[in-house]
């Protein structure tokens, strides 16, 4: 039986068993390589994506339970690298293997929509789920303050945020997506 996902603005049936993880339907099924397979057990974040604007770690998510649901990967944050937090990851120069990276910079997206101004205990507690194995976590930190300064100076909200882009990716018919392979 197909299922029905909207990821990155644009609606997708894929027809795969209703409990093959979100990380595999993302990566094997739609080609969408930017979100990695580090523990397949939700511990490394390294799979994190956003449904409906929540972190979630897809490795462990069934693709049946977001059925219907807004799923942003890191190649649907921006089309060009240009949202705030990837501006700030490239500033700053956080990658150094860069594997950990892309659930890194979706998790900071998350904790910055919830609370633009984070202090240093707050982005350590959003960002504790996050391994990194090469402990660039200092980087991380100081990415995301950037992160914030560049998003409270662009005020430019996603094109995937706000009740109509639902129906717009049921409209769309093809988006253009970038980011991290």
């Amino acid at each position: 039986m197909a299922i029905q996902l909207i990821v990155n603005g644009k609606a997708q049936s894929v027809d795969v068993p209703a409990n093959m993880p979100l990380l595999w339907v993302l990566r094997d099924t739609l080609g969408m390589t930017g979100t990695k397979f580090g523990c397949g057990m939700a511990l490394c974040g390294a799979c994190t994506v956003h449904i409906d604007g929540e972190a979630t770690r897809s490795c462990i998510t069934p693709v049946s339970s977001v059925a219907g649901k807004k799923i942003t990967t890191i190649e649907g944050l921006s089309p060009d690298r240009s949202h705030p937090v990837q501006r700030a990851w490239i500033e700053v120069d956080v990658p150094q293997c860069g594997y950990c990276q892309s659930g890194q910079i979706m998790s900071a997206a998350s904790l910055l929509a919830q609370n633009p101004k984070p202090s240093d205990s707050e982005i350590d507690e959003a960002m504790k789920g996050n391994i990194c194995r090469c402990g660039t976590y200092q980087r991380i930190r100081e990415a995301v303050h950037r992160a914030a300064a560049l998003h409270k100076a662009s005020a430019t909200p996603s094109r995937f945020d706000g009740e109509e882009a639902k129906e717009d990716a049921f409209n769309d018919q093809a988006v253009e997506v970038g980011g991290v392979a």
